[in-house]
């Protein structure tokens, strides 16, 4: 794991029928959806790190704000820098921008895990519910 203070990841994307609030279920208008401002801002902060072959992150907190409205066809863009390390506990300032403002800004939490035994752990998990 090599992470440092400062590091930026990005993620960007295009407002299509697939990620309105209408088609998301989170409102009945066609403009960017909060639920994907949210995913692009989770995508930009692992973009963000420097992971060893066997490590991922997950999400484990965020704090958001939808600032503006995004209609159809225009470039949205997230950004995530590293803002504090402890340990394997990470956070991000996350902003999103559309072509003419910034659209969404807060604060993002991940953890560093072990995949592998990350995976078993959530196996067990399903073979204990009889899945």
């Amino acid at each position: 794991m090599s992470i440092e203070i400062g590091q930026i990841g990005r993620a960007e994307t295009i407002v299509t029928v697939l990620n309105t609030a209408k088609a998301l279920g989170s409102g009945l208008v066609e403009v960017f959806a909060t639920p994907a401002m949210v995913a692009l801002m989770e995508e930009a902060a692992v973009h963000a790190l420097n992971l060893g072959p066997e490590e991922s992150s997950v999400g484990t907190a965020l704090e958001i704000r939808h600032l503006a409205a995004t209609p159809l066809g225009l470039k949205v863009w997230a950004v995530a820098e590293v803002i504090e390390i402890d340990r394997r506990r990470l956070v991000f300032k996350v902003e999103a921008y559309d072509e003419k403002e910034k659209i969404g800004e807060g604060r993002h939490e991940r953890f560093i895990i072990d995949s592998a035994k990350f995976l078993e752990k959530v196996n067990a998990k399903r073979e204990e519910q009889g899945a």
